[in-house]
């Protein structure tokens, strides 16, 4: 199958080894002083690893590698103590992997291995963030705002979750499944004054600028997950009148396209007073060629 998997670029590991302890997984080895891939049935793909290479040598990539193993990982796992059990169990909940993590509470239950798993759950006084982790990278999901909102008063938001970032959201996050996605540029809600009760009310957020980010095949690659996997309804595209905002309604376009599921992409240009511009829906067509 093809999916997304570790890569390790040889020419700059510098064997220090830094990698090992942060990937629970056992994917990683040291082996005539570079870090190695060992084996595509237990790396996940999600790159906890990443950050930890202070030389930039572990990257992503997609190819065809052989299914992630949930249960021959906790084979693994299992044997390495209660410590890496916790760091696993902690990795697939900040990643918001709901499945994997049955898979792994699940084994750990049949063999009755016993660990205190409160140790992981993210305290209810930091929001749902963990100390010590990166903020970005951590979903959570959480009730909008219940101010009244109004042109006196203060003004609700009607946020649900975080991140929203297209390149650190995880399009599998329960709060995208079976929602309407808004996809906005990232300066819409700076023009746009009605921006979270007229347009974000009752749908999930991600946001990207198709003029500055890089990597934007990732994006077409996580809106066609939502589309396919997440079982969004409608993809809505809000970008400003500016040209290189177009890039936006094209990516989605392009991801509506290679997805198996059809959705209705929908879009609205906005001006930079505020305004909005024009109001439409994608042709079947034009995503297609897009």
């Amino acid at each position: 199958m093809k999916r997304k998997i570790i890569k390790i670029d040889l020419d700059k590991c510098n064997g220090c080894g830094l990698c090992l302890p942060n990937c629970p997984e056992g994917a990683l080895q040291l082996i005539d002083g570079k870090a190695r891939l060992i084996s595509d049935l237990f790396c996940d793909g999600l790159g906890a690893c990443i950050g930890h290479c202070p030389e930039g040598a572990i990257l992503q990539e997609e190819r065809e590698a052989e299914e992630y193993d949930e249960r021959r990982v906790m084979e693994n796992i299992v044997s390495q103590g209660p410590g890496v059990i916790l760091a696993h169990v902690q990795h697939l909940r900040e990643h918001n992997q709901k499945e994997y993590l049955d898979q792994a509470l699940g084994y750990l239950k049949e063999r009755e291995v016993h660990v205190d798993l409160r140790q992981v759950d993210p305290p209810a006084e930091t929001g749902g963030l963990r100390p010590g982790g990166c903020p970005g990278a951590q979903a959570v999901s959480f009730s909008p705002g219940r101010q009244p909102f109004s042109d006196t008063g203060p003004h609700s938001s009607q946020l649900t979750h975080w991140p929203i970032q297209l390149h650190l959201i995880n399009p599998l996050a329960p709060h995208y499944r079976d929602s309407g996605l808004l996809l906005a540029a990232d300066c819409v809600a700076y023009a746009l004054g009605g921006f979270h009760e007229d347009y974000l009310r009752g749908k999930s957020l991600a946001i990207a600028c198709p003029k500055l980010d890089d990597g934007q095949e990732v994006y077409i690659e996580k809106l066609q997950a939502m589309i396919d996997r997440a079982q969004i309804r409608s993809i809505t595209v809000m970008m400003m009148q500016v040209p290189c905002c177009g890039g936006l309604l094209r990516l989605a376009g392009r991801a509506a396209a290679l997805a198996s599921r059809k959705v209705p992409v929908k879009y609205s240009i906005v001006g930079v007073r505020g305004e909005i511009l024009q109001e439409g829906v994608m042709p079947d067509a034009l995503a297609t060629m897009t």
